[in-house]
Parts: structure tokens; C-alpha cells; sequence
């Protein structure tokens, strides 16, 4: 008697995506990235400039997108186009490096910001923030095992909360803090680094393409997935949008170049310290969401690499009950374990969580990109609900602005970047054993 499969069903709607989407992109780095930027660009009318064009990069990706989950709904995402594109081999990689370094890592990366604030109001020894990073990681993978409505909910609960937040700050900032004289550029007479300044910009915008993974989940997914990216896109750019000239009006692009915390010097200026302790509630509730919506969408990956591959087949199972992967949550949160030890290891878990998977997800969003181009070619035939305009120019734009990135990111690579990598290759002995044994059991 054949076993019974259980595949994921539609029960997200497009509201549902839309909180995943922003609760992935607003999340943590908003709250240092500005002053890196202003450090960059020096100058108030370059720096707006530098984030409406992350928006507007982002919104070339998300076109892209729009097409490849309309056209292959599936919860392996970009796994899925890279399977169909170039075959097993590279899909295998990307799946292995989501397990293992990009998702992974982007788990433990807000992890670690939360476990910083935290260790700041209740400090429990030296490795506070790792204890509390990887108390987060466990509940919020608990939670997720529990049930696919418990997850999302969770998630629009808390990206409720950081956008109110942050709209809060931008109001109050405004209303009381005393307007700083708007000065051009900084006095600062290092030359400006407009490219550099764009790095962290789109590592702010970064995780939109997430949505891939809950392509096959979304209720009438052909219609609302470009409607949930291009929504989605549109409300994060407004938001940074606004956090910046809030910045730049209480703090100036100097003040705000010079800040160590500019979320926390502006809501100081603005209201005192009640101010600054608002901000450190938000910046966790930040890290939380997205936390959450990173295990929500990882463990995808991790069930569509069980469900083609035999030797990882205990990831490919689909719990009917409770509407998730528990397999694939459960190894995902342990390795994400694992490299909260790594963080605490090397005391600086952020910055290490940063280079640990900047150059390998660049990689591979590169190669999604080329797989759109590839399967328009092939698969003409196939029903595409939504095509990218100006096709074939936005695509390779979107190849060019990647490729871009991953030049920067190997270019700044240090010690955690170079594991990543190194991780990264460990899956190629891995795959050749899948091969053998795939070829001895098919002779």
C-alpha cells in the first residue's frame, strides 16, 4: 500500500505574507545601518537618495520574483528554480548552504541582537547575549513546530508591533525633538563611498525574497504572491524612507554619521531616557519577528531538499496535523544552536553572523536570477501568471546588482565569511555519496 504524503496546503492569506515579508526586512539592521550610510555619503540629500534606491533595487528583485512563484508555486522556493534550471547538483548546494549558513545564520543573527539587549536589563555572566540568543531560537522553533496558525500569528502580532513602533518613533522624533540646522554634507574629509553606502543599504532591504517559500501556502498564490511582494516592497521603502529623515531631522547627517545608536540618541533627544528605553523594547520586539519569520520560512528549504533527496528524506516530512515541517524545524534550530556557540566563541556574534553569510547567499541569489532567464528560454510554455516587464533587461539587472554585491562581500570577507564558504563545501562530498547510492540502488 503506498504511503500517504502530506504536501503544504493554502492557508496563508495575502495579509499573512505581506507580515512575513516585513517582519523579515525590518528588522534589525535599520536600527545601525543609517548611520553607516550617512558615515558613507556624508551628505543628507545622497543618503535619502542611497535608500530610495534600495527601494527601487528591491522592487527589481521582487519583479523577478513575482514570476518565478507565480509561474512554479513551490515550498522549496528558489531551490525549486534552481532544480528546474540547472538541475539537481546546484539546487542541492543552495538547499545545503540554507541549512547550514544562510538561513542558519540569519536565525542566530537576531538572535543575537535580541540576546544583546537584553543582556543589557538583565545581565546573567559573560556569555548573557548567547544564552538569551539561543533561548530565542528554541522557543520561537518550539512554537512554529506547534502549528502553522501559532507561527503566523505570532509573526503579524509582532510585525504589528515593530511597524507601529517605528512609525511612533518617526512621529515622536518630529513632534518633539528640536530640529537640527540641515547642513549639506558632513564636515568629515574622507571622500564619500557612495557604493559602499549601498552594501548596507540593500543588506537592510535583504530578505524579501523569502516569499519564495510560501509560494505553495498562499491562498490563490498566482494572484496574491506579486501583490504581497510589490505591497510588500513598497511599504518597507516607505518606512526606511521615513526612519531616515527622522533621523536626519533630529540628529542631522552628522549627528547621525557620528551615532553609535541613532535610534536611541534621537528618542533621547526627543523625550529622555524614557525615550532610549522604548527603543531597546522595540529593537528586541524587532529582532523577534524576525527571528520567526526566518525559522518560518528556513525550514521550507529543509523539507523540500528531504522530500527529492533519500538520504535527507527524514526532513521531507509534513506534519497534516499541525500544518508544518517538524523535522526540518527541529535540525534547522539545532544547527542554528550550534552557531550561536560559534558567535559566543568569537564574542562579536553579529558581525560574525554577517560575514558568515554575506558572500554564499549572494551566490545563490545570483544563480536565481540567471534561473529566470534560463527558464523563460526552455519553458515557454509554461502559464505565467505575472512576467517581468521589459524582459530581458530588469532580469539582468537584477543578475548585475547581485553580482555586484558579491564582489563587495568577498572583497570585505574576514574569518566568518571564509567558514562559510567552508561549510558550504562540505555539501559536495555529500552530494557525491547521494550520487553513488542513488546509481547502485537504479543500476
Amino acid at each position: 500500500m503506498a504511503t500517504k504524503v502530506t504536501v503544504p496546503k493554502p492557508t496563508l492569506s495575502t495579509i499573512d505574507a505581506v507580515a512575513l515579508i516585513v517582519g523579515m526586512v525590518v528588522g534589525v539592521a535599520i536600527f545601525k545601518t543609517p548611520a553607516l550610510v550617512a558615515q558613507y555619503t556624508q551628505n543628507t540629500g545622497v543618503a535619502l537618495l542611497a535608500w530610495l534606491l534600495g527601494g527601487a533595487m528591491s522592487l527589481v528583485g521582487a519583479l523577478c520574483y513575482a514570476e518565478l512563484t507565480t509561474a512554479y508555486p513551490d515550498a522549496g522556493g528558489t531551490y525549486h528554480y534552481l532544480m528546474r534550471a540547472f538541475g539537481k547538483s546546484p539546487a542541492f548546494l543552495f538547499a545545503w548552504a540554507r541549512l547550514t549558513v544562510i538561513q542558519t545564520g540569519s536565525i542566530a543573527l537576531p538572535a543575537f541582537v535580541f540576546g544583546d539587549y537584553a543582556a543589557q536589563l538583565l545581565p546573567i555572566g559573560g556569555y548573557s547575549s548567547a544564552i538569551y540568543a539561543a533561548g530565542v531560537i528554541i522557543c520561537l522553533t518550539g512554537l512554529n513546530i506547534l502549528g502553522v496558525q501559532q507561527g503566523k500569528w505570532a509573526q503579524n502580532g509582532l510585525t504589528a508591533a515593530k511597524v507601529l513602533g517605528l512609525l511612533l518613533i518617526v512621529i515622536i522624533s518630529i513632534a518633539f525633538a528640536v530640529q537640527v540646522p540641515q547642513e549639506t554634507s558632513t564636515p568629515a574629509a574622507e571622500k564619500t563611498a557612495f557604493g559602499q553606502a549601498m552594501i548596507y543599504v540593500l543588506l537592510t532591504y535583504g530578505g524579501w525574497n523569502e516569499a519564495a517559500y510560501i509560494s505553495a501556502e498562499v491562498r490563490n498564490g498566482k494572484r496574491n504572491m506579486v501583490r504581497a511582494l510589490l505591497g510588500s516592497i513598497a511599504i518597507i521603502t516607505v518606512i526606511f524612507l521615513l526612519i531616515n529623515v527622522a533621523f536626519i531631522y533630529g540628529l542631522g547627517v552628522a549627528g547621525l554619521a557620528s551615532s553609535e545608536a541613532p535610534t536611541a540618541d534621537l528618542m533621547r533627544r526627543a523625550v529622555g531616557e524614557n525615550g532610549a528605553r522604548f527603543v531597546s523594547l522595540l529593537v528586541a520586539v524587532s529582532a523577534l519577528g524576525a527571528a520567526n519569520a526566518t525559522i518560518f520560512t528556513g525550514a521550507r528549504t529543509n523539507y523540500a531538499l528531504g522530500r527529492d533527496f533519500r538520504k535527507f528524506s527524514f526532513l521531507g516530512r509534513w506534519q497534516e496535523s499541525t500544518g508544518t515541517p517538524k523535522n526540518a524545524l527541529l535540525v534547522q534550530g539545532a544547527i542554528s544552536l550550534a552557531l550561536v556557540v560559534l558567535g559566543a566563541l568569537t564574542r562579536k556574534g553579529f558581525e560574525t553572523m554577517v560575514d558568515y553569510t554575506t558572500p554564499v547567499f549572494w551566490f545563490f541569489f545570483l544563480l536565481s536570477g540567471v534561473a529566470l532567464l534560463v527558464l523563460r528560454s526552455r519553458e515557454p510554455d509554461v502559464p505565467r501568471p505575472f512576467r517581468v516587464p521589459l524582459y530581458p533587461w530588469t532580469p539582468l539587472l537584477f543578475c548585475a546588482i547581485c553580482g555586484y554585491l558579491l564582489y563587495s562581500s568577498l572583497t570585505y570577507v574576514r574569518i566568518g565569511g571564509i567558514t562559510g564558504l567552508v561549510v558550504l563545501l562540505t555539501g559536495i562530498p555529500l552530494l557525491l555519496l547521494n550520487r553513488q547510492r542513488t546509481t547502485s540502488t537504479n543500476p
